[in-house]
């Protein structure tokens, strides 16, 4: 069995239209809703043994945030390019290729990628994944690379607006 955990990014500003999507930072309710995340995280898994991160800068400061909260190495931790503006079939691709000795990973990064990731792995239907959002998913598999369609179960859905 595996584990992969699905984490979209806080909310990011728009306060600067001269940036361009990529270089947008947090908010600050994504700045407050981040908080409380990285804080769940922490009490409701495992630490992942592997955190991959879109280097998007909002993604940067989410995945940041949780690596300094779940405390982390930096070789535990990775920023893929590739992740951002990817669709699932990418992000499937990525999981897929990942080491067997790696039983958790945690994927930080954007919609609509992760939450079609997320459907596609479980069979869900989730058609609104949120900012700050996170989907615990059981793999049933043994290697990575057997990583398929309905291969997972949804354990849990966590998002900020359950916490208010």
């Amino acid at each position: 069995m595996k584990r992969l955990t699905l984490v979209r990014h806080a909310k990011s500003s728009w306060k600067h239209p001269d940036l361009s999507d990529f270089e947008r930072p947090l908010s600050t309710r994504g700045k407050r809703d981040l908080s409380g995340l990285a804080k769940r995280l922490s009490e409701q898994q495992p630490s992942p043994d592997l955190l991959l991160h879109s280097s998007a800068l909002r993604t940067t400061a989410t995945a940041e945030r949780i690596i300094q909260t779940l405390d982390l190495a930096d070789e535990q931790c990775l920023a893929v390019p590739e992740m951002y503006e990817s669709c699932y079939e990418t992000l499937l691709n990525l999981i897929q290729s990942q080491a067997d000795h790696f039983r958790h990973i945690m994927l930080v990064g954007h919609n609509p990628g992760l939450m079609d990731l997320g459907n596609y792995l479980t069979g869900e239907n989730i058609s609104h994944f949120p900012t700050s959002g996170v989907q615990f998913i059981q793999i049933s598999v043994l290697e990575w690379r057997e990583v398929a369609q309905s291969c997972g179960i949804l354990l849990h859905l966590d998002y900020p607006k359950l916490h208010q």
